[in-house]
């Protein structure tokens, strides 16, 4: 196997390379099998049986690479699979020791490019994780992009702005394909929280997710909802559906804590533009009631749905919003069935479907 590659001098957009969009089509999903107990405390046992039913809805339609630690995983994921009626030969295992499973933020990030002769290519941006600027383990999960591009033969990219590492994760940046990035100021913006690049401005991180991305738009919504500890990553709150479609969550009741900051967001709706200058059509998505364990408000949203080539998998929790929400994403993806997966237990791990699934797009 060759050396991998890399370019820390000509950034992907400068070659040609752009981020495509969720919903066009994938050769694989990436996925890290849960082993960190204290993610899920008092819930982890269950959480395997959540994966092997994202695995089969997901193998359907392409393949599914798992990250894992050791044999002993690949072992129990496969007795899982097994039970749950995943086609193996759909599973590839990919050995790399991780702190976590959120693949979203840890994951390889795929850009890509078409050649002379209209032949497409790959290559990975690797956007250096340190655990959302809040925990101390991480150092085994901001390898993940370098053992995917070895695995692959793929460029690798490591992301840099005023010659230091670029830190942001996957979950914090909404992509329609065409050139328009969606984030949140309380994410990456906030002098405060959850400093992830001290020092760099506004212009400096857009500047840097534009070189890397293939991006020409950033906008910035204002917060997400409460229990999010990742403080306002844009997927739980605001999703493309297609290049000029989004869905943004709302919270209609006045006494929750979560409907002034929701508000926020759709007051700058009227102001977002897409690459092309115009208007995004904007689409409400509700929240489900407030979710509760062990006294914790937990951040429950329908927007963390993943779009994989054989079903949009959308997180539901046994709540009167669930039929509401898959109802109007239904209408939305007309190209591929929209089913729910209960994720009352997932979410006690501050995260849903799509913060643990990362697309890798076919060329």
């Amino acid at each position: 196997m060759p050396t991998v590659k890399t370019a820390n001098n000509d950034v992907p957009a400068a070659l040609g390379y752009t981020m495509p969009a969720e919903w066009e089509t994938h050769e694989a999903t990436w996925l890290g099998w849960p082993h960190n107990a204290s993610d899920w405390p008092g819930k982890f046992e269950v959480i395997p049986w959540v994966y092997g039913e994202m695995v089969r809805k997901i193998s359907a339609g392409e393949k599914v690479r798992l990250i894992i630690r050791h044999k002993k995983d690949e072992a129990f994921a496969r007795r899982v699979f097994k039970h749950v009626g995943v086609n193996l030969r759909n599973i590839q295992f990919v050995l790399h020791p991780t702190n976590r499973g959120w693949t979203r933020d840890t994951g390889p990030l795929f850009v890509k490019r078409t050649l002379a002769g209209k032949r497409a290519e790959t290559a990975i941006v690797h956007f250096h994780f340190n655990a959302w600027a809040k925990y101390d383990n991480w150092r085994k999960d901001t390898k993940v992009p370098e053992t995917a591009a070895k695995l692959l033969r793929k460029k690798l990219f490591h992301a840099e702005s005023n010659g230091r590492p670029f830190v942001i994760e996957g979950g914090g940046m909404e992509l329609n394909g065409r050139g328009t990035l969606i984030s949140t100021e309380e994410c990456y913006l906030h002098p405060k929280i959850q400093v992830r690049n001290p020092g760099l401005s506004q212009t400096d991180i857009e500047t840097t997710l534009k070189n890397y991305l293939g991006v020409t738009n950033v906008c910035w919504l204002s917060r997400g909802p409460v229990g999010d500890d990742t403080h306002g990553h844009i997927d739980d709150i605001c999703r493309f559906v297609n290049a000029k479609s989004l869905v943004l969550v709302r919270e209609r009741n006045g006494k929750d804590v979560n409907h002034r900051p929701l508000e926020e967001n759709w007051d700058r709706v009227p102001d977002l533009r897409l690459e092309d200058g115009t208007k995004p059509e904007v689409l409400e998505l509700p929240m489900p009631n407030p979710l509760h364990f062990d006294g914790v408000r937990l951040p429950a949203s329908y927007a963390n749905f993943y779009i994989s080539n054989a079903a949009v998998i959308v997180p539901t929790f046994n709540d009167p919003n669930d039929r509401v929400a898959l109802g109007i994403l239904g209408e939305l993806f007309r190209d591929r069935p929209v089913v729910g997966i209960h994720a009352v237990d997932l979410v006690w791990g501050f995260g849903s479907l799509h913060c643990l699934t990362q697309q890798q797009p076919a060329v």
